[in-house]
């Protein structure tokens, strides 16, 4: 059982430290910085943190292949997996709201399989070429420099049952249900996936308080942004057009003792670690403080 920190990239550089060494003090393994449309992009938050931590692992969640290159997404993981001695890890995802650029997310299972051949081939420092749908390295061409580790851990992001069974023959380390706290949704992907060996993990709004209806009632203004996103794609709800969503399948929200009650269902429905994400508390130095010293003790 592993506990991450998901952490929105809209704060001040003195923040991203202060929240990492307090989210390391406090026993989590995972701090990551989500890379969402508009907002700072991940790499500069990471880096901070990476230079502000010592043990826990840190990457993007996640990186997109469509407004990003795969060599560029290979060149900035590499940087991190250095300033952070091997702590890196590689976020892909799809990619939401892209319409807003006016980008077609046509085949988008091709664009991550292909963005995954060509970083690994960088890392691995083969120079044979590849030549994709989307994506094109041309022979003879590699990193300028060596990289710390001739490969990172991958953590695909995916609703989709495809894209989840390309976890498992991709040999990812993880699966992220992004925007999902439905513990019965992991027994469905852990049969997508085909494999035990990729871990699920949950990673959704979070909100922790001793004054459970205040969190439920910030984390439901918080989700607000997800929802559009995720809500029509958990299959375990069938929902249909007007239905309203449970708010308690895309948020960790109430008490510390709710939320440990919450993160209990999901450990024993599969679920590997659990994010949680922004803004983690009515404020999120607080929201970190209380899981930090109420909810994971209780797992340790």
């Amino acid at each position: 059982m592993a506990f991450g920190l998901g952490i929105q990239s809209d704060k001040s550089p003195a923040e991203y430290a202060a929240l990492a060494q307090q989210a390391e003090a406090g026993g989590f393994d995972v701090i990551s910085v989500y890379h969402d449309l508009l907002y700072q992009p991940a790499i500069a938050p990471l880096l901070l943190i990476a230079q502000a931590t010592e043990r826990v692992r840190v990457g993007p969640a996640a990186l997109n292949p469509y407004t990003l290159h795969p060599v560029e997404i290979a060149g900035q993981i590499a940087a991190l997996d250095a300033v952070s001695n091997g702590r890196a890890y590689l976020g892909l995802v799809q990619g939401a709201w892209l319409d807003a650029l006016g980008l077609a997310e046509n085949r988008p299972l091709t664009a991550l399989r292909e963005a995954v051949t060509v970083i690994r081939r960088l890392f691995a420092g083969d120079l044979g070429g590849f030549a994709g749908e989307r994506f094109t390295l041309a022979a003879g061409q590699g990193f300028h420099y060596e990289p710390l580790r001739r490969d990172v851990p991958l953590l695909l992001g995916t609703w989709g049952r495809r894209t989840a069974a390309f976890a498992g023959e991709a040999g990812a380390a993880e699966l992220k249900l992004g925007g999902s706290a439905n513990p019965e949704l992991v027994p469905v992907v852990r049969e997508w996936i085909g494999s035990e060996a990729v871990g699920i993990v949950l990673g959704a709004v979070t909100v922790v308080d001793e004054d459970g209806d205040a969190a439920r009632a910030r984390a439901r203004a918080a989700v607000e942004l997800y929802l559009p996103v995720v809500a029509g794609r958990d299959p375990t709800l069938e929902l249909r057009p007007g239905d309203e969503p449970p708010l308690e399948r895309f948020v960790f929200a109430g008490t510390p003792a709710e939320v440990i009650r919450h993160a209990e269902r999901a450990f024993a429905a599969g679920a590997s670690r659990i994010e949680f994400g922004t803004p983690t508390g009515l404020t999120t130095a607080r929201g970190v403080e209380l899981l930090a010293e109420r909810v994971l003790p209780h797992f340790r």
